[in-house]
């Protein structure tokens, strides 16, 4: 774990329930789901999964590092969870079942705790200082009595303050060393520890020379480092949060006799018959048996068409009824239905990017045995030269202030924070922490086509060839439906008047009287013509003793669909198209933009597919979506961009939000990324001239702990003016 991955604070909630109630059972096997405290990295994961898996009962542990969520599968019976998280806390982890109705984040709780901690730092530094450039500048003027009470002051304000803004390091570094390992934690609160007993000591009993204002300084810029990079990732979790949400809570059973009943909709199984009205979302998957409708698909396939409801027809969960009332039988339960798959999808694409290790995290595997070899050799080596303790373990102190990790703690950060402000003002939102870099290295970009290559609503496309007397027939039917079809065509023909006696045939079309006229307007089925075979989509105005007049629909390419293709293009990166839509207008979509490579018809699951095949031959993969259905891919791509118009549950799985809906912008996201990253690297050259320079000073005792304090502060300064330079 590093510096800049702090181990989180363990959160334990209030309630300590028995892990045996929320056991789940499938297929012989026992499931649960857990939150873990104190995972922070890549390490992290790795510790716990391999430690979970050494007990043979264990089919599979896997952790979310944005959620803290372990899903957790092993043979035997249910009493074995008691066992299994009893294991986790052994090892620096602990653990209890994870209740989706819990009020409280764990991540804001930690968030506010570090701001607590970071105001109490700033305070106690703001004010040790002053004290201390009152001794500084009255040397020799000032008696020892008044300079003995300056530092007893500054003992008062400075103990308990670090006392408290320490924890997240100090609680760290025990789970740390009581598990016997070591992480970056451990240094810097042994320099805290060092630098504050040896204060004391001088207070009370040596030459008053103290280190206070160091001890503090030390833990306010480490603080920052910490605060800036978990803020960054604070959103990492809501994707999975919002689909759990969009579940029905509750379903309308029908029993046997005639009645409905209303259940919890876990509790719906399969076989059970289910009344769905108009506005309710479909709580499981199922067949429908009575009723004929349309549903909001787009779900599964990302289209805006509405999906036809006719006895027989499957049904996924989370779609919502339009209009008519339908009875349908559940064919899995909820756990098993596809919303639930889709979240579990979200969730390994989000557990898939916590393996990512960050150049921060590469950069500081060899801080820890560096600086503790470092130390350790200063207090030996003048022990030996001089044989007194006091100078020894001064200068120790020294090495470990002066090496403490502030410029490479706000090395990544301090960049993060400028570049995400640059794109803000550009009308890109950055919701990861490590998502910059990840989109640095992108080399393939893979579009979504409606919504995100296209507008994501129809047009009449061929208004001009229609007679305004059939374009006014059509609206007048057209204004009394809410179909997307319909609302194009009442947009084409603008204000008017509406017809007589209007119905309408779920997936079949409208039927009215005009001046006592038979009007019907709809799908090519319902009418019992021909279909045509070009992309558009369609529908016919039928009147009685005329001949049928075909509506022709298209999905417009965003203005900016074209450029943005091409500059990807220009900047050496593969583009792609995956759509759930039909062949025919996809490959159209991809012919007028030029994608060489584009598939069809494709539900979440075969997105995922796609990219995974990408990823394993080594591509760096970029998803461009905006559908519900879109959620999973862009959780499973290496970095993911949605529009601002999308589905809340794509943007929380999203990395970049395109606001104002401007596709281009997210070449504006590659071109600061690369630039970040270029920031970055420069950031960690500083840092490693700073430690040439300054360690064989420490080393060679030529710098005091507060010196240390100061210099290590510059650092921070340095790295942070050198990350400015983004914002330009």
């Amino acid at each position: 774990m590093t510096a800049i991955d702090a181990t989180h604070t363990a959160y334990m909630p209030s309630s300590h329930a028995d892990p045996t109630a929320f056991v789940r059972r499938a297929d012989g096997l026992c499931e649960l789901d857990l939150m873990v405290s104190g995972a922070s990295c890549a390490a992290c994961i790795a510790r716990i999964e391999t430690g979970l898996r050494e007990d043979e009962r264990v089919e599979n542990a896997r952790l979310n590092l944005s959620t803290g969520r372990l899903a957790l599968t092993w043979r035997g019976e249910a009493e074995a969870a008691r066992e299994l998280i009893n294991k986790l806390g052994a090892i620096g982890y602990p653990a209890t079942p994870y209740e989706p109705e819990a009020d409280s984040d764990p991540q804001m709780v930690e968030e506010k705790r570090l701001l607590r901690a970071m105001a109490v730092a700033g305070f106690a530094m703001a004010n040790v200082m002053l004290l201390s450039v009152a001794v500084w500048s009255g040397v020799g003027e000032m008696s020892a009595a008044m300079e003995s009470l300056m530092h007893r002051i500054s003992a008062l304000i400075v103990l308990p303050a670090a006392a408290y803004a320490g924890q997240p390091f100090f609680r760290s570094a025990w789970q740390a060393l009581k598990h016997r390992h070591v992480n970056m934690d451990v240094p810097i609160s042994l320099a805290v520890f060092l630098a504050c007993g040896l204060s004391v000591y001088e207070t009370f009993i040596g030459h008053g020379d103290t280190y206070y204002d160091a001890a503090v300084m030390l833990l306010f810029f480490l603080l920052i480092g910490r605060f800036l990079d978990m803020r960054l990732r604070a959103k990492a979790s809501q994707a999975a949060r919002g689909l759990a949400a969009m579940q029905a809570a509750s379903a309308n059973r029908v029993l046997p006799d005639g009645r409905i009943e209303a259940i919890p909709a876990r509790e719906v199984v399969a076989g059970d018959h289910l009344l769905l009205a108009a506005g309710d979302r479909v709580p499981v998957d199922a067949r429908v048996v009575e009723g004929e409708g349309e549903l909001d698909g787009s779900l599964v396939t990302g289209e805006t068409a509405p999906v036809a409801a006719t006895p027989g027809a499957r049904l996924f969960s989370g779609m919502l009824n339009l209009d008519a009332k339908l009875v349908v039988e559940a064919i899995a339960d909820r756990d098993n239905s596809l919303l639930s798959e889709i979240t579990r999808l979200v969730e390994a694409g989000e557990q898939s990017r916590s393996r990512y290790v960050r150049l921060a995290d590469r950069a500081a595997k060899l801080y820890v045995p560096i600086v503790h070899s470092l130390a350790a050799l200063t207090l030996v080596g003048w022990l030996l030269i001089l044989g007194e303790p006091r100078p020894a373990i001064i200068n120790a102190i020294a090495v470990l202030i002066i090496t403490c990790p502030c410029a490479l703690a706000l090395a990544v950060p301090a960049v993060q924070v400028v570049a995400s402000g640059r794109l803000y003002r550009d009308g890109v939102l950055v919701k990861s922490g490590d998502a910059l870099e990840r989109m640095a290295n992108i080399d393939t970009i893979v579009f979504d086509k409606t919504g995100t290559l296209t507008e994501g609503r129809p047009r009449l496309v061929d208004a001009g060839e229609i007679s305004s007397e059939a374009l006014d027939l059509a609206a007048r039917l057209a204004r009394t439906s809410r179909h997307p079809l319909s609302r194009a065509v009442a947009d084409a023909a603008g204000m008017g008047e509406t017809a007589d006696r209007v119905t309408e045939t779920p997936g079949g079309g409208l039927q009215g009287q005009v001046d006592g006229v038979s009007v019907r307007f709809g799908s090519a089925r319902w009418l019992g013509l021909e279909s045509g075979a070009d992309p558009h989509s369609e529908a016919w105005l039928w009147v009685d003793g005329q001949e049928p007049v075909r509506f022709r629909f298209e999905d417009q390419l965003r203005a900016e669909a074209r450029r943005t293709v091409k500059a990807f293009k220009q900047r050496g990166c593969r583009v792609i198209l995956l759509s759930g839509d039909r062949k025919i207008p996809v490959d159209h979509i991809a012919g007028q933009l030029g994608i060489e490579l584009a598939f069809s018809e494709l539900k979440p699951q075969d997105k995922i597919a796609k990219l995974q095949d990408m990823k394993a031959d080594g591509l760096k993969v970029c998803m461009v979506g905006d559908g519900i259905n879109d959620a999973p891919a862009l959780a499973a791509a290496d970095v993911s961009i949605s529009m601002a118009s999308a589905a809340e549950i794509s943007q929380a799985a999203s990395d970049f939000v395109l606001q104002g809906d401007r596709l281009d912008k997210a070449v504006t996201a590659a071109i600061v990324s690369r630039g970040a990253k270029s920031r970055v690297m420069e950031n960690f050259g500083l840092a490693v001239v700073y430690n040439m320079i300054a360690v064989p000073l420490a080393v060679g005792g030529f710098v005091t702990p507060l010196i240390a304090a100061i210099a290590m502060s510059a650092s921070s300064i340095l790295v942070t003016l050198n990350a400015l330079r983004l914002a330009r």
